[in-house]
C-alpha cells in the first residue's frame, strides 16, 4: 500500500507532481514505468515522502523522490525539477528522471567469458547513454569475437550486417555510420547520434545473437534431435520381409 499522504486521482489530464504541506504526494495519474529489475511496465508506489519543510528551507533545483515497483517491489529512485514553492505546496515538474536506467538483456550465458565482459560492458555504455564510449566498444566487442573465428567471419558478418539493414529500411547515412563503426579499418570512429546509437545496439544485438546463441541452440536441437532418431532406430525391431512371403 501507499504510503500516508500519497493521492492518486484516477480522472482528468496529466499535471505536474505536488509535495503538499503535510508532506503528501500528488498525482493526477498513476504513474508506470517499465522497471530495471523485473522488466515489467508496472506502477510506481510512493516508499518514502519528501519533506515540505526541508524543501521550502534549501529550495533545490531538483527533488529526489523514492518509489517502489508494484510488480517486485523493488526500490526505484527518481528525480524531478521543481518549479514552484507555495505556502501551501510544492510544484514538481512531470515526467521525473529515471536515476537507474534500464540495462540492455542478453542472452550472455552462451558467449564465451571474454566475449562476455566486452559484450556486457559495450550493453552498459549503451544504457548510459554514453553513445560514442558505447560506439568504441561495439568495434573492440566485434573485433575480439571476429579473431576466436575463422578467416571468412568478418565477410559473413558484414553480408549479415547489409541484410539487417536493409531489412530494416535503416536510411543510406545511419547505415553507413554504423558499418564504419563496426567494419572499418583504423582506430578513428565518427561521432554518432542517439538514433544511430539505437540503431547500432540493436544491430549489435544481432549479429552475436546470430553467431552465438541461434548457433548454439539450433546445434542442441540437431544433437538432440539425432541421438533419438539412432535410439528409436536400434530399438525397432527390423521387419523379416522374406518371412512375410513365406507365410503368405
Amino acid at each position: 500500500m501507499p504510503v500516508p499522504g500519497y493521492t492518486l486521482k484516477r480522472k482528468g489530464p496529466a499535471v505536474a507532481i505536488y509535495v503538499n504541506k503535510n508532506n503528501g504526494f500528488e498525482l493526477t495519474e498513476p504513474m508506470t514505468r517499465e522497471c530495471p529489475h523485473c522488466g515489467k511496465h508496472a506502477q510506481l508506489l510512493a516508499a518514502a515522502n519528501v519533506s515540505f519543510d526541508v524543501l521550502v528551507q534549501t529550495r533545490p533545483k531538483h527533488v529526489g523522490l523514492l518509489f517502489r515497483c508494484a510488480a517486485c517491489n523493488e526500490p526505484r529512485f527518481l528525480r524531478a525539477i521543481l518549479r514552484a514553492i507555495t505556502s501551501d505546496r510544492i510544484e514538481l515538474a512531470p515526467n521525473p528522471a529515471e536515476v537507474e536506467r534500464i540495462r540492455e538483456r542478453f542472452q550472455y550465458g552462451y558467449l564465451p567469458d571474454t566475449i562476455e565482459q566486452l559484450v556486457r560492458e559495450t550493453l552498459d555504455c549503451y544504457s548510459l547513454g554514453a553513445h560514442n564510449a558505447f560506439a568504441t566498444m561495439c568495434r573492440r566487442a566485434t573485433r575480439a569475437a571476429l579473431r576466436t573465428m575463422d578467416a571468412t567471419a568478418k565477410q559473413r558478418w558484414h553480408d549479415t550486417l547489409i541484410d539487417i539493414l536493409r531489412a530494416c529500411e535503416v536510411d543510406a547515412v545511419t547505415a553507413n555510420t554504423v558499418e564504419t563503426v563496426l567494419f572499418a579499418d583504423g582506430d578513428e570512429l565518427p561521432l554518432i547520434t542517439p538514433d544511430e546509437a539505437a540503431v547500432l545496439v540493436e544491430t549489435l544485438k544481432d549479429l552475436f545473437y546470430q553467431s552465438y546463441v541461434r548457433t548454439a541452440k539450433v546445434r542442441a536441437a540437431m544433437k538432440m534431435r539425432r541421438f533419438f532418431a539412432v535410439e528409436g532406430s536400434a530399438s525397432v525391431t527390423p521387419i523379416d520381409t522374406e518371412g512375410w512371403r513365406e507365410l503368405a
